[in-house]
Protein backbone atom coordinates (compact mmCIF):
# COMPACT_ATOMS: atom_id res chain seq x y z
CA UNK A 1 0.00 0.00 0.00
CA UNK A 2 1.37 3.38 -1.18
CA UNK A 3 2.23 6.41 1.32
CA UNK A 4 -1.15 8.18 -0.52
CA UNK A 5 -3.30 5.01 0.17
CA UNK A 6 -2.08 4.73 3.92
CA UNK A 7 -3.13 8.40 4.31
CA UNK A 8 -6.28 7.92 2.50
CA UNK A 9 -7.44 4.92 4.83
CA UNK A 10 -6.51 6.81 8.22
CA UNK A 11 -8.18 9.34 6.75
CA UNK A 12 -11.37 7.42 5.99
CA UNK A 13 -11.27 5.74 9.51
CA UNK A 14 -11.02 9.71 10.85
CA UNK A 15 -7.27 9.80 12.08
CA UNK A 16 -5.88 11.06 9.50
CA UNK A 17 -4.05 13.68 12.04
CA UNK A 18 -2.83 11.80 15.11
CA UNK A 19 -2.95 13.65 18.82
CA UNK A 20 -2.92 13.16 21.96
CA UNK A 21 -6.89 14.37 21.42
CA UNK A 22 -7.70 10.85 22.10
CA UNK A 23 -7.09 11.51 26.20
CA UNK A 24 -7.20 14.86 28.22
CA UNK A 25 -5.22 17.05 27.35
CA UNK A 26 -1.68 17.22 30.01
CA UNK A 27 -0.48 19.97 31.60
CA UNK A 28 3.25 18.76 31.40
CA UNK A 29 5.60 19.90 29.09
CA UNK A 30 6.03 17.29 26.01
CA UNK A 31 9.68 14.89 27.12
CA UNK A 32 11.97 15.14 24.88
CA UNK A 33 12.14 11.78 22.47
CA UNK A 34 9.29 10.06 24.59
CA UNK A 35 6.26 12.22 23.94
CA UNK A 36 5.01 10.13 20.48
CA UNK A 37 5.25 6.50 19.60
CA UNK A 38 6.17 5.73 15.79
CA UNK A 39 4.15 2.77 13.84
CA UNK A 40 5.68 0.75 10.97
CA UNK A 41 4.49 -1.77 8.69
CA UNK A 42 5.84 -5.24 9.57
CA UNK A 43 5.65 -6.01 5.88
CA UNK A 44 7.98 -3.15 4.41
CA UNK A 45 9.16 -1.06 7.48
CA UNK A 46 7.42 1.41 6.39
CA UNK A 47 6.31 4.07 8.49
CA UNK A 48 2.39 4.63 8.90
CA UNK A 49 2.31 6.83 11.75
CA UNK A 50 3.53 8.70 14.17
CA UNK A 51 0.97 8.52 17.54
CA UNK A 52 1.52 10.68 20.75
CA UNK A 53 1.65 9.10 24.02
CA UNK A 54 -0.37 9.65 26.98
CA UNK A 55 1.18 11.58 29.59
CA UNK A 56 1.28 10.44 33.42
CA UNK A 57 -1.07 12.90 34.57
CA UNK A 58 -3.88 12.76 31.48
CA UNK A 59 -3.95 8.79 32.58
CA UNK A 60 -4.86 10.17 35.91
CA UNK A 61 -7.61 12.68 34.72
CA UNK A 62 -8.64 9.71 32.29
CA UNK A 63 -9.42 7.28 35.03
CA UNK A 64 -11.05 10.00 36.81
CA UNK A 65 -13.76 10.90 33.85
CA UNK A 66 -14.72 7.10 34.02
CA UNK A 67 -15.34 6.97 37.37
CA UNK A 68 -17.33 10.12 36.77
CA UNK A 69 -18.87 8.04 33.87
CA UNK A 70 -19.50 5.25 35.54
CA UNK A 71 -21.85 6.52 38.15
CA UNK A 72 -24.21 7.34 35.62
CA UNK A 73 -23.68 4.48 32.73
CA UNK A 74 -24.46 2.09 36.03
CA UNK A 75 -28.13 3.28 36.18
CA UNK A 76 -28.77 3.18 32.96
CA UNK A 77 -31.27 0.50 32.25
CA UNK A 78 -29.14 -2.54 30.75
CA UNK A 79 -30.94 -2.90 28.03
CA UNK A 80 -29.99 0.58 27.02
CA UNK A 81 -26.71 0.35 27.50
CA UNK A 82 -27.09 -3.29 24.72
CA UNK A 83 -28.25 -0.35 22.28
CA UNK A 84 -25.04 1.79 22.33
CA UNK A 85 -23.16 -1.13 21.72
CA UNK A 86 -25.85 -2.11 18.76
CA UNK A 87 -25.23 1.47 17.69
CA UNK A 88 -21.27 0.63 17.71
CA UNK A 89 -21.52 -2.44 15.82
CA UNK A 90 -23.73 -0.62 13.04
CA UNK A 91 -20.65 1.57 12.80
CA UNK A 92 -18.08 -1.05 12.64
CA UNK A 93 -20.56 -2.88 9.62
CA UNK A 94 -19.86 0.11 7.73
CA UNK A 95 -16.24 0.65 8.18
CA UNK A 96 -15.09 -3.24 7.76
CA UNK A 97 -13.50 -2.94 5.06
CA UNK A 98 -11.44 -0.15 6.10
CA UNK A 99 -10.65 -1.09 9.86
CA UNK A 100 -9.55 -5.08 8.41
CA UNK A 101 -7.13 -3.28 6.31
CA UNK A 102 -5.74 -0.94 9.08
CA UNK A 103 -5.19 -4.66 10.88
CA UNK A 104 -3.20 -5.88 7.96
CA UNK A 105 -1.21 -2.56 7.64
CA UNK A 106 -0.45 -2.40 11.19
CA UNK A 107 -0.35 -6.10 12.49
CA UNK A 108 0.40 -8.14 9.37
CA UNK A 109 -2.05 -10.33 9.40
CA UNK A 110 -3.79 -11.00 5.81
CA UNK A 111 -6.49 -9.05 4.97
CA UNK A 112 -9.33 -12.24 5.10
CA UNK A 113 -8.02 -12.60 8.47
CA UNK A 114 -8.28 -8.85 9.07
CA UNK A 115 -12.03 -8.82 8.05
CA UNK A 116 -12.44 -11.51 10.22
CA UNK A 117 -11.35 -9.95 12.92
CA UNK A 118 -13.72 -7.20 12.56
CA UNK A 119 -16.45 -9.86 11.97
CA UNK A 120 -15.82 -11.34 15.56
CA UNK A 121 -16.09 -7.74 17.01
CA UNK A 122 -19.78 -7.56 15.28
CA UNK A 123 -20.39 -10.76 16.45
CA UNK A 124 -19.70 -10.45 20.23
CA UNK A 125 -21.41 -6.76 19.89
CA UNK A 126 -24.73 -9.02 18.91
CA UNK A 127 -24.09 -11.56 21.55
CA UNK A 128 -23.79 -8.91 24.02
CA UNK A 129 -27.02 -7.04 22.56
CA UNK A 130 -29.03 -9.58 23.55
CA UNK A 131 -27.03 -10.66 26.84
CA UNK A 132 -27.99 -7.01 27.95
CA UNK A 133 -31.50 -8.52 28.72
CA UNK A 134 -30.10 -11.71 30.20
CA UNK A 135 -28.09 -10.78 32.81
CA UNK A 136 -30.20 -13.05 35.20
CA UNK A 137 -29.75 -14.20 38.96
CA UNK A 138 -31.47 -16.93 40.78
CA UNK A 139 -33.85 -17.38 42.80
CA UNK A 140 -33.54 -20.16 46.47
CA UNK A 141 -35.71 -21.16 48.74
CA UNK A 142 -35.51 -20.16 51.83
CA UNK A 143 -35.42 -22.24 55.09
CA UNK A 144 -37.87 -19.76 56.69
CA UNK A 145 -41.04 -19.35 56.76
CA UNK A 146 -42.01 -15.87 54.98
CA UNK A 147 -38.56 -14.99 53.80
CA UNK A 148 -37.20 -14.74 49.89
CA UNK A 149 -33.51 -15.41 49.00
CA UNK A 150 -32.30 -14.32 45.50
CA UNK A 151 -29.18 -13.17 44.03
CA UNK A 152 -28.39 -9.97 41.49
CA UNK A 153 -25.30 -9.00 39.78
CA UNK A 154 -24.32 -5.24 40.29
CA UNK A 155 -21.36 -3.32 37.57
CA UNK A 156 -17.89 -3.31 39.41
CA UNK A 157 -16.92 -0.14 37.81
CA UNK A 158 -13.59 0.83 35.94
CA UNK A 159 -12.33 -2.59 34.35
CA UNK A 160 -8.72 -2.08 32.79
CA UNK A 161 -8.19 -3.77 29.22
CA UNK A 162 -4.90 -4.62 28.31
CA UNK A 163 -4.59 -6.14 25.24
CA UNK A 164 -1.99 -7.44 23.01
CA UNK A 165 -0.68 -7.16 19.23
CA UNK A 166 -2.03 -10.05 17.34
CA UNK A 167 -5.75 -9.31 17.52
CA UNK A 168 -5.69 -5.78 18.13
CA UNK A 169 -9.10 -4.94 17.94
CA UNK A 170 -11.18 -8.03 18.65
CA UNK A 171 -9.89 -8.95 22.06
CA UNK A 172 -10.77 -5.43 23.34
CA UNK A 173 -14.52 -5.92 22.13
CA UNK A 174 -14.95 -9.40 23.75
CA UNK A 175 -14.06 -7.78 27.22
CA UNK A 176 -15.00 -4.03 26.21
CA UNK A 177 -18.62 -4.79 24.71
CA UNK A 178 -19.22 -7.41 27.80
CA UNK A 179 -18.48 -5.02 30.37
CA UNK A 180 -20.38 -2.27 28.68
CA UNK A 181 -23.45 -4.09 28.88
CA UNK A 182 -23.08 -5.39 32.26
CA UNK A 183 -23.39 -1.73 33.61
CA UNK A 184 -19.13 -1.04 33.96
CA UNK A 185 -16.74 2.00 31.92
CA UNK A 186 -14.18 0.37 29.97
CA UNK A 187 -9.84 1.87 30.23
CA UNK A 188 -7.96 0.45 27.09
CA UNK A 189 -3.76 0.20 27.51
CA UNK A 190 -3.61 -1.71 24.01
CA UNK A 191 -0.20 -2.84 22.65
CA UNK A 192 2.48 -0.21 21.44
CA UNK A 193 3.19 -2.32 18.52
CA UNK A 194 -0.45 -1.57 17.21
CA UNK A 195 -1.78 2.00 18.55
CA UNK A 196 -3.25 3.17 15.17
CA UNK A 197 -5.90 0.21 14.98
CA UNK A 198 -6.64 0.55 18.63
CA UNK A 199 -7.09 4.94 17.90
CA UNK A 200 -9.59 3.73 14.86
CA UNK A 201 -11.85 1.91 17.19
CA UNK A 202 -11.86 4.62 19.98
CA UNK A 203 -12.49 7.04 17.43
CA UNK A 204 -15.50 5.28 16.31
CA UNK A 205 -16.52 4.56 20.22
CA UNK A 206 -15.78 8.62 20.55
CA UNK A 207 -18.29 9.39 17.90
CA UNK A 208 -21.32 7.18 18.66
CA UNK A 209 -21.17 8.32 22.51
CA UNK A 210 -21.15 12.41 21.42
CA UNK A 211 -24.23 11.27 18.58
CA UNK A 212 -26.17 9.84 21.82
CA UNK A 213 -25.10 12.02 24.88
CA UNK A 214 -22.75 9.73 26.41
CA UNK A 215 -18.70 10.18 27.03
CA UNK A 216 -16.41 7.99 29.07
CA UNK A 217 -17.98 4.85 28.47
CA UNK A 218 -15.26 3.49 26.65
CA UNK A 219 -11.71 5.42 26.91
CA UNK A 220 -7.51 4.64 25.92
CA UNK A 221 -4.78 5.72 27.11
CA UNK A 222 -1.54 4.78 24.41
CA UNK A 223 2.09 4.21 26.22
CA UNK A 224 5.20 2.36 25.43
CA UNK A 225 6.15 3.17 29.47
CA UNK A 226 6.26 0.07 31.57
CA UNK A 227 6.07 2.96 34.47
CA UNK A 228 2.59 3.71 33.32
CA UNK A 229 1.63 0.13 32.67
CA UNK A 230 2.18 -0.58 35.56
CA UNK A 231 -0.03 2.30 37.37
CA UNK A 232 -2.37 1.06 35.84
CA UNK A 233 -2.46 -2.50 36.50
CA UNK A 234 -1.50 -1.34 40.61
CA UNK A 235 -4.54 1.36 40.35
CA UNK A 236 -6.86 0.35 43.22
CA UNK A 237 -9.50 2.50 41.48
CA UNK A 238 -10.01 -0.19 38.80
CA UNK A 239 -11.47 -3.37 40.35
CA UNK A 240 -10.83 -5.92 37.22
CA UNK A 241 -8.06 -6.36 35.08
CA UNK A 242 -7.76 -7.99 31.91
CA UNK A 243 -4.46 -9.03 30.47
CA UNK A 244 -3.81 -10.70 27.39
CA UNK A 245 -0.17 -11.48 26.45
CA UNK A 246 2.52 -13.81 27.66
CA UNK A 247 2.50 -16.07 30.59
CA UNK A 248 5.80 -14.51 32.44
CA UNK A 249 3.69 -10.91 32.40
CA UNK A 250 0.76 -12.26 33.01
CA UNK A 251 2.01 -14.01 36.35
CA UNK A 252 3.36 -10.20 37.01
CA UNK A 253 0.06 -8.81 36.61
CA UNK A 254 -1.66 -11.34 38.59
CA UNK A 255 0.74 -11.33 41.69
CA UNK A 256 0.11 -7.10 41.58
CA UNK A 257 -3.96 -7.09 41.19
CA UNK A 258 -3.80 -9.69 44.42
CA UNK A 259 -1.23 -7.67 46.52
CA UNK A 260 -4.20 -5.10 46.12
CA UNK A 261 -7.24 -7.87 46.39
CA UNK A 262 -8.12 -6.37 42.79
CA UNK A 263 -9.27 -8.93 40.09
CA UNK A 264 -7.46 -10.15 37.50
CA UNK A 265 -8.73 -11.49 33.88
CA UNK A 266 -5.51 -13.20 32.19
CA UNK A 267 -5.33 -14.68 28.85
CA UNK A 268 -1.87 -15.79 28.37
CA UNK A 269 0.17 -18.71 26.22
CA UNK A 270 -1.16 -21.46 24.46
CA UNK A 271 0.93 -24.57 23.08
CA UNK A 272 -1.80 -25.98 21.48
CA UNK A 273 -1.76 -29.35 19.84
CA UNK A 274 -3.94 -31.63 17.34
CA UNK A 275 -4.02 -34.86 17.38
CA UNK A 276 -4.79 -37.66 14.47
CA UNK A 277 -5.36 -40.74 15.03
CA UNK A 278 -5.27 -43.98 12.63
CA UNK A 279 -9.14 -43.38 11.65
CA UNK A 280 -8.93 -39.68 10.95
CA UNK A 281 -10.16 -37.61 7.56
CA UNK A 282 -7.18 -36.24 6.35
CA UNK A 283 -9.09 -34.12 4.48
CA UNK A 284 -10.65 -31.84 7.38
CA UNK A 285 -6.99 -32.53 9.26
CA UNK A 286 -5.03 -31.23 7.04
CA UNK A 287 -6.29 -27.83 6.12
CA UNK A 288 -7.33 -27.47 9.72
CA UNK A 289 -3.77 -27.85 10.63
CA UNK A 290 -2.01 -25.88 8.30
CA UNK A 291 -4.69 -22.99 9.00
CA UNK A 292 -4.04 -23.54 12.70
CA UNK A 293 0.38 -23.71 12.50
CA UNK A 294 0.34 -20.42 9.17
CA UNK A 295 -2.47 -18.37 10.11
CA UNK A 296 -1.25 -15.21 11.39
CA UNK A 297 2.31 -16.35 11.01
CA UNK A 298 1.87 -18.54 14.01
CA UNK A 299 1.05 -15.39 16.04
CA UNK A 300 -2.04 -16.23 17.53
CA UNK A 301 -2.73 -18.13 21.14
CA UNK A 302 -4.39 -20.62 19.70
CA UNK A 303 -2.13 -21.77 17.13
CA UNK A 304 -1.07 -25.28 16.52
CA UNK A 305 2.66 -25.83 17.90
CA UNK A 306 2.16 -29.17 18.16
CA UNK A 307 1.31 -32.37 15.26
CA UNK A 308 0.51 -35.60 17.66
CA UNK A 309 0.48 -37.72 14.57
CA UNK A 310 -0.26 -42.36 15.05
CA UNK A 311 2.43 -43.75 13.62
CA UNK A 312 0.88 -45.64 10.74
CA UNK A 313 -0.53 -42.38 9.40
CA UNK A 314 2.71 -40.71 10.22
CA UNK A 315 4.44 -40.59 6.24
CA UNK A 316 1.03 -39.82 4.82
CA UNK A 317 0.29 -37.08 6.82
CA UNK A 318 3.72 -35.37 6.46
CA UNK A 319 3.88 -35.92 3.01
CA UNK A 320 0.57 -34.50 2.50
CA UNK A 321 1.27 -31.41 4.59
CA UNK A 322 4.78 -30.79 2.54
CA UNK A 323 2.77 -30.20 0.15
CA UNK A 324 0.28 -27.77 1.46
CA UNK A 325 2.98 -26.01 2.75
CA UNK A 326 4.74 -25.53 -0.48
CA UNK A 327 1.05 -23.74 -1.61
CA UNK A 328 1.48 -21.07 1.00
CA UNK A 329 1.62 -17.78 -0.95
CA UNK A 330 3.98 -15.49 1.23
CA UNK A 331 3.80 -11.72 0.71
CA UNK A 332 1.97 -8.80 1.65
CA UNK A 333 -1.07 -9.23 3.65
CA UNK A 334 -3.17 -6.73 1.86
CA UNK A 335 -2.88 -9.16 -1.01
CA UNK A 336 -5.45 -11.03 -1.56
CA UNK A 337 -3.68 -13.88 -2.91
CA UNK A 338 -1.55 -13.73 -0.02
CA UNK A 339 -1.67 -16.81 2.77
CA UNK A 340 0.76 -15.52 5.43
CA UNK A 341 1.72 -12.50 6.33
CA UNK A 342 4.56 -10.95 8.32
CA UNK A 343 5.90 -11.63 11.30
CA UNK A 344 5.40 -8.39 14.01
CA UNK A 345 9.09 -7.40 14.42
CA UNK A 346 12.56 -8.10 14.56
CA UNK A 347 12.75 -9.40 17.75
CA UNK A 348 9.42 -12.20 16.73
CA UNK A 349 11.64 -12.98 13.58
CA UNK A 350 15.13 -13.98 16.17
CA UNK A 351 12.78 -15.88 18.08
CA UNK A 352 11.78 -17.86 15.33
CA UNK A 353 15.56 -18.51 14.28
CA UNK A 354 17.14 -19.16 17.90
CA UNK A 355 14.02 -21.90 17.83
CA UNK A 356 15.06 -23.48 15.19
CA UNK A 357 18.35 -23.93 16.42
CA UNK A 358 17.64 -24.86 20.12
CA UNK A 359 15.42 -27.76 18.11
CA UNK A 360 18.34 -28.50 15.69
CA UNK A 361 20.78 -28.61 18.48
CA UNK A 362 18.35 -30.99 20.89
CA UNK A 363 18.24 -33.00 18.12
CA UNK A 364 15.37 -32.09 15.45
CA UNK A 365 15.09 -32.38 11.67
CA UNK A 366 13.70 -29.96 9.64
CA UNK A 367 11.21 -31.45 6.87
CA UNK A 368 10.07 -28.34 5.88
CA UNK A 369 11.05 -24.52 5.83
CA UNK A 370 13.17 -23.04 8.69
CA UNK A 371 14.65 -20.34 6.59
CA UNK A 372 14.25 -16.05 7.28
CA UNK A 373 12.97 -14.60 3.99
CA UNK A 374 15.23 -11.84 2.57
CA UNK A 375 13.49 -8.03 3.45
CA UNK A 376 11.65 -6.03 3.58
CA UNK A 377 9.42 -7.03 5.72
CA UNK A 378 9.92 -9.39 8.34
CA UNK A 379 8.97 -12.55 6.52
CA UNK A 380 10.01 -16.39 7.51
CA UNK A 381 8.91 -19.76 6.15
CA UNK A 382 6.04 -21.81 8.08
CA UNK A 383 8.33 -24.72 9.09
CA UNK A 384 7.46 -28.43 10.64
CA UNK A 385 10.29 -29.58 12.89
CA UNK A 386 10.53 -33.52 14.04
CA UNK A 387 10.39 -33.17 17.49
CA UNK A 388 10.04 -34.78 20.94
CA UNK A 389 7.38 -33.10 23.47
CA UNK A 390 9.97 -33.02 26.62
CA UNK A 391 12.72 -30.55 24.64
CA UNK A 392 12.35 -27.10 26.85
CA UNK A 393 11.85 -25.28 22.99
CA UNK A 394 8.71 -27.16 22.44
CA UNK A 395 7.25 -26.86 25.89
CA UNK A 396 7.83 -23.32 25.29
CA UNK A 397 5.78 -20.96 23.02
CA UNK A 398 7.15 -19.43 19.90
CA UNK A 399 5.28 -16.94 18.35
CA UNK A 400 5.84 -18.36 14.85
CA UNK A 401 4.81 -20.95 12.15
CA UNK A 402 7.00 -23.33 13.40
CA UNK A 403 4.73 -27.00 13.97
CA UNK A 404 6.37 -29.55 16.10
CA UNK A 405 5.87 -33.45 15.01
CA UNK A 406 5.47 -35.88 17.03
CA UNK A 407 4.91 -39.51 16.23
CA UNK A 408 2.68 -41.98 19.04
CA UNK A 409 1.42 -45.64 19.22
CA UNK A 410 -2.41 -44.92 21.31
CA UNK A 411 -4.73 -42.71 22.32
CA UNK A 412 -3.98 -42.49 25.58
CA UNK A 413 -0.15 -42.05 25.00
CA UNK A 414 -1.53 -38.59 22.93
CA UNK A 415 -3.92 -37.08 25.22
CA UNK A 416 -0.43 -37.39 27.86
CA UNK A 417 1.09 -35.82 25.47
CA UNK A 418 -0.94 -33.17 24.69
CA UNK A 419 -1.53 -32.48 28.68
CA UNK A 420 2.22 -32.21 28.97
CA UNK A 421 2.83 -28.88 29.10
CA UNK A 422 2.79 -26.07 31.01
CA UNK A 423 -0.05 -24.53 28.87
CA UNK A 424 -3.54 -25.42 28.34
CA UNK A 425 -5.07 -22.94 26.61
CA UNK A 426 -6.33 -25.20 22.79
CA UNK A 427 -6.37 -28.72 21.48
CA UNK A 428 -7.87 -31.16 18.64
CA UNK A 429 -8.40 -34.79 17.99
CA UNK A 430 -8.93 -35.64 14.21
CA UNK A 431 -10.91 -39.37 14.51
CA UNK A 432 -13.96 -40.76 12.93
CA UNK A 433 -14.44 -43.08 16.26
CA UNK A 434 -17.30 -41.91 18.70
CA UNK A 435 -15.34 -43.53 21.31
CA UNK A 436 -11.94 -42.02 20.81
CA UNK A 437 -14.03 -38.52 20.56
CA UNK A 438 -15.69 -38.97 23.86
CA UNK A 439 -12.43 -39.82 26.05
CA UNK A 440 -10.56 -36.89 24.71
CA UNK A 441 -13.51 -35.05 25.70
CA UNK A 442 -13.86 -36.49 28.85
CA UNK A 443 -12.58 -35.49 32.48
CA UNK A 444 -9.61 -37.91 31.60
CA UNK A 445 -8.88 -36.66 28.23
CA UNK A 446 -7.81 -32.85 27.32
CA UNK A 447 -6.67 -30.70 30.15
CA UNK A 448 -7.51 -27.52 27.95
CA UNK A 449 -9.57 -24.82 28.27
CA UNK A 450 -10.89 -25.52 24.38
CA UNK A 451 -11.27 -28.91 23.18
CA UNK A 452 -12.15 -30.02 19.70
CA UNK A 453 -13.31 -32.71 17.49
CA UNK A 454 -12.50 -32.85 13.68
CA UNK A 455 -12.07 -29.37 13.60
CA UNK A 456 -8.45 -27.15 14.67
CA UNK A 457 -7.15 -25.37 17.71
CA UNK A 458 -7.72 -22.23 15.71
CA UNK A 459 -10.78 -20.16 15.20
CA UNK A 460 -13.53 -20.20 18.36
CA UNK A 461 -16.49 -18.85 17.80
CA UNK A 462 -17.76 -15.96 20.46
CA UNK A 463 -20.88 -17.70 21.20
CA UNK A 464 -18.79 -19.74 23.77
CA UNK A 465 -16.05 -18.79 26.82
CA UNK A 466 -13.05 -18.32 25.62
CA UNK A 467 -9.45 -19.58 27.32
CA UNK A 468 -8.00 -21.81 28.90
CA UNK A 469 -6.79 -23.83 32.03
CA UNK A 470 -2.84 -23.70 33.87
CA UNK A 471 0.02 -21.23 32.48
CA UNK A 472 -2.87 -20.15 30.12
CA UNK A 473 -4.18 -18.00 33.23
CA UNK A 474 -7.62 -19.39 33.72
CA UNK A 475 -9.91 -16.37 32.33
CA UNK A 476 -12.57 -16.73 30.21
CA UNK A 477 -13.54 -14.13 27.68
CA UNK A 478 -16.23 -13.51 24.88
CA UNK A 479 -19.54 -15.64 25.33
CA UNK A 480 -21.24 -18.55 27.45
CA UNK A 481 -21.83 -16.65 31.15
CA UNK A 482 -18.71 -14.80 31.07
CA UNK A 483 -20.53 -11.81 31.59
CA UNK A 484 -20.31 -12.49 35.30
CA UNK A 485 -16.55 -11.83 35.53
CA UNK A 486 -17.29 -8.03 34.79
CA UNK A 487 -20.60 -7.97 37.49
CA UNK A 488 -20.16 -8.50 41.79
CA UNK A 489 -22.43 -10.49 42.78
CA UNK A 490 -25.28 -9.91 45.66
CA UNK A 491 -27.16 -12.50 47.45
CA UNK A 492 -30.74 -10.74 49.16
CA UNK A 493 -32.63 -12.32 51.94
CA UNK A 494 -36.21 -10.41 52.37
CA UNK A 495 -38.38 -10.99 55.61
CA UNK A 496 -41.78 -10.31 54.43
CA UNK A 497 -43.51 -11.52 57.66
CA UNK A 498 -43.95 -10.04 60.69
CA UNK A 499 -41.56 -12.48 63.25
CA UNK A 500 -38.04 -11.81 63.93
CA UNK A 501 -36.27 -15.10 62.50
CA UNK A 502 -32.59 -16.31 62.49
CA UNK A 503 -31.44 -19.39 60.59
CA UNK A 504 -29.99 -22.52 61.47
CA UNK A 505 -32.65 -22.31 64.28
CA UNK A 506 -31.28 -19.86 66.58
CA UNK A 507 -33.13 -18.63 69.59
CA UNK A 508 -31.52 -14.84 70.49
CA UNK A 509 -35.11 -13.73 72.09
CA UNK A 510 -34.43 -10.58 74.28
Amino acid sequence: MSNRQTLTLLKTLGIGTLNAGVWPESTAAPTKNSDHLDSFNPANGDLIGRVSLCPDDAYDTLITNSLFAFQTWRNVPAPRRGELVRLIAERLRAHKDALGSLISLEMGKIKSEGDGEIQEMIDIADFAVGQSRMLYGKTMHSERPQHRMYEQWHPLGVIGVITAFNFPMAVWAWNAFIAAIAGNTIVWKPSPKTPLCAIAIQKICEDVMTEHGYSGIFSLFVTDSNTLAERCVSDPRLPLISFTGSTPVGRHVAGIVARRLGKSLLELGGNNAVIVDESADLNLAVPAIVFGAVGTAGQRCTTTRRLLVHASRHEELITQLIHAYKQVRIGDPLDPNTLMGPLCDHAAVENYRHALQEAVAAGGTILYGGHVLPGPGYFVEPTLVHAENHWPVVQHETFAPILYVMPYQDLDEAIALNNSVPQGLSSALFTTRLQYAEQFLSATGSDCGIANVNIGTSGAEVGGAFGGEKDTGGGREAGSDVWQAYMRRQTNTINWGSKPMLAQGIQFDL
